[in-house]
């Protein structure tokens, strides 16, 4: 769609009363002109979603026609992934303390109760299947489990139990197979739901996924194996199923150590996820942070040119074979490359998403015959034959684990920054923060474009001019600028750009009024139609008249924006809809507050481009999470004259969350580098919290009145 097209179809839903009120101003039939606005916030969302994901379909694995254009490649997206994984800088390979709590035996093989520390303090559980008689080292299969959890009484005995049978198969075939637990349900249970379920989204904001624990817990795992007699380092295998699929997908790309792969129905195309809506069946240890905007194909190129089965069921609902094709297509185009098609399997059996006998053959004979380099004849089905106090690890938890708070320290974050001793220092700073910014957090922007912005309307009504303005923020994305005057202003004093969040209920309200009001005088002129939305809130005189009084007694403008998902072009949903939205954000390398920070911007522009409005000091105002957003976007639009924000968060942790932002710094030192170019005003907040930008400006001389704490203004 282009961006005229789209502009001119997305203009704003009947459901918002300003919207019902500036047509009504503008002199417009009330009900004809809402009937034909065309979508609403759900629908564009849903264009959004589309055309985002499109763009990094085709960006993934593009212009590569020859070996060594990937090969020259294929160093820095390992690189990358480790860091999307939050494993940049690499952890230290810590001792892992392995230790063996008990062993049962049957008669082809034994099986090991054993835990290593992957770092230390975090417990891995393990059960380790040995075949008996062993003449020489055997080849070893690393199999990571699902969710699939197993509690009794209240007592987890880890997900191992649950997928023992693939141990036992695989030993009584003459394979050592180390099973490990995954840090949500192993016998320590720590979580993989932040975003998905326990609303923690700080999580993006340090760069954090518990995907990447499960990565580096089966690097460690690996470690381990190497150190057994009985495996042959050189001939090792990962495998796995659902999420345990998606975890042989993160080893498989990171470390050349795994010879095979054969991830089960643990993988699919960002389409599937962000379009067709599968992130709602997965939590959030099936995803990188998606910094750098990968299609997950690419995860999948960094396994070749070794063996790899890609096996999934055809009715598979969170892994929809659609995107499991798409994937490896994609993926073998690499492999011709690399002249290693026959290295590269599509395995599609019949069935849900569950672990089939139809699924579990072909996976072992492919082990069979790439690490065995035989076929044999595959007698016999896995079977469990344990019970689970059996395979227990752990008689009591360990005192100082931390798997239940290892989302607290996994990815690690910059020292506290000091208080630059000279200008020097400051600007070195600066340029390495906002460097970050740019590269690391808000990488997810759009490029710039026209803003194609064109006036909906302009009335004047009790002595105040009023207009609307429809601007692109980006393709699919259309918004409404709301400027009201004094009707006879000329040339404006300040203009106050006024960015909405929880404040357009009461915006909203006072519009409400005005158009009441202008009923009731039945002032001359065209028929105001009724907005048709019942569900408008009451209107608020008060609100209404003190905006009437500030553009009449002072030489003021004052703007409105709603940024996407709020006000006109608010989606629709309950709670858990509106976090599946924000995390389709995520999955695409960006957050919902990280772009509303980009339609700040562009309602800066905006505001730039209206004729008597560009000489005029620019000040901006917001609340709350809104105010932070504010304060990011004025980072990056120069001659932003002043910031009032009131109760602005003094963390990430507790605020808006953007893709990395704590791995750079806080607030507070967003705060410091926002008063070097601009008035800040903070409103109803703690002067304590605020330490870091009052010394940043005590120390580098800035005027005492650049940055100010005080009481909210009347």
């Amino acid at each position: 769609m282009t961006g005229v097209s789209m502009r001119a179809e997305y203009l704003f839903c009947a459901r918002s009363a300003l919207f019902a009120a500036a047509i009504s101003w503008c002199g417009l039939a009330g009900p004809v002109a809402l009937e034909t606005t065309a979508v609403s916030g759900d629908q564009m969302l849903d264009a959004y979603f589309r055309a985002e994901t499109a763009k990094l379909r085709d960006r993934c694995l593009a212009g590569i026609s020859t070996l060594e254009e990937w090969t020259s490649r294929r160093a820095r997206h390992r690189e990358q992934l480790f860091e999307m994984l939050g494993l940049w800088p690499r952890p230290e390979r810590s001792d892992l303390a392995p230790v063996i709590s008990g062993k049962v035996e049957r008669d082809q093989f034994t099986v090991e109760k054993l835990s290593f520390q992957s770092m230390p303090n975090l417990y891995v559980t393990a059960n380790l299947y040995l075949p008996k008689n062993l003449a020489k080292p055997v080849p070893a299969i690393l199999y990571l489990c699902g969710h699939g959890p197993l509690i009794k009484d209240g007592v987890s005995y880890g997900n191992k139990v649950s997928y023992q049978h693939q141990g036992v198969w695989f030993a009584q075939n003459g394979f050592a197979c180390l099973i490990i637990d995954t840090l949500q349900l192993g016998e320590i249970q720590g979580t993989h739901q932040g975003t998905y379920r326990e609303g923690m989204w700080w999580w993006n904001s340090l760069g954090y996924t518990p995907a990447g624990v499960e990565a580096w817990n089966s690097i460690r795992a690996l470690d381990y194996l190497e150190t057994r007699p009985e495996v042959d380092p050189k001939r090792i295998g990962v495998t796995g199923r659902s999420g345990g699929g998606a975890y042989s997908w993160w080893l498989a790309a990171l470390d050349d150590r795994v010879k095979v792969a054969a991830p089960v129905a643990g993988i699919t195309d960002l389409q599937n996820h962000v379009v067709d809506g599968t992130v709602e069946g997965h939590c959030d240890c099936m995803f990188v942070v998606n910094t750098y905007g990968w299609d997950y194909p690419q995860v999948a190129a960094l396994v070749a040119p070794r063996p790899l089965l890609i096996a999934n069921s055809d009715k598979d609902s969170i892994f929809p074979l659609v995107g499991v094709v798409r994937l490896h297509e994609k993926v073998r185009r690499i492999y011709q490359l690399y002249g290693a098609s026959t290295n590269l399997g599509l395995l599609i059996t019949e069935g849900p998403h569950k672990d089939t006998q139809d699924l579990q053959l072909p996976v072992i004979r492919w082990f069979n015959r790439f690490l065995k380099r035989e076929d044999p004849l595959i007698e016999g089905a896995a079977k469990k034959c344990f019970e689970p106090e059996e395979l227990k690890v752990f008689q009591k938890l360990p005192d100082d684990q931390k798997n239940k708070t290892i989302q607290e320290s996994f990815v690690p974050t910059p020292s506290p920054a000091p208080v630059p001793k000279s200008m020097e220092e400051w600007a070195r700073q600066r340029e390495a923060w906002l460097a970050a910014l740019k590269g690391k957090v808000f990488r997810g922007w759009p490029d710039s474009r026209p803003l194609e912005l064109s006036e909906h309307c302009d009335v004047d009504r009790y002595d105040v001019r009023f207009r609307t303005y429809d601007f692109v923020s980006q393709p699919e994305i259309a918004l409404r600028l709301y400027i009201v005057q004094a009707r006879r202003l000329k040339k404006p004093e300040r203009v106050m750009l006024k960015v909405l969040d929880a404040g357009w209920a009461q915006w909203n309200a006072a519009m409400r009024y005005a158009y009441e009001l202008d009923e009731e005088r039945r002032l001359q002129g065209p028929a105001l139609g009724r907005p048709q939305d019942q569900h408008l809130p009451a209107g608020d005189p008060k609100y209404f008249d003190l905006i009437r009084q500030m553009v009449r007694s002072n030489n003021w403008v004052l703007a409105f924006v709603a940024p996407r998902g709020i006000g006109p072009t608010e989606w629709s949903g309950e709670a858990r809809k509106q976090t599946q939205i924000r995390r389709r954000f995520m999955l695409l390398g960006q957050t919902l507050d990280g772009m509303r920070v980009w339609d700040i911007r562009r309602a800066i522009q905006a505001v730039r481009s209206i004729k008597g409005l560009s000489g005029a000091p620019l000040w901006l105002e917001a609340r709350g999470n809104m105010a932070v957003n504010t304060l990011y976007a004025s980072l990056f639009e120069a001659d932003i004259a002043g910031l009032d924000l009131s109760e602005l968060p003094v963390s990430h942790r507790h605020g808006p969350d953007y893709l990395n932002v704590l791995r750079v710094f806080d607030v507070p030192q967003a705060v410091s580098l926002a008063g070097e170019r601009s008035l800040i005003r903070l409103f109803e907040t703690d002067p304590k919290s605020w330490n870091y930008p009052i010394r940043v400006s005590h120390h580098l001389g800035w005027n005492e009145n650049r940055f100010v704490v005080q009481q909210p203004a009347p």
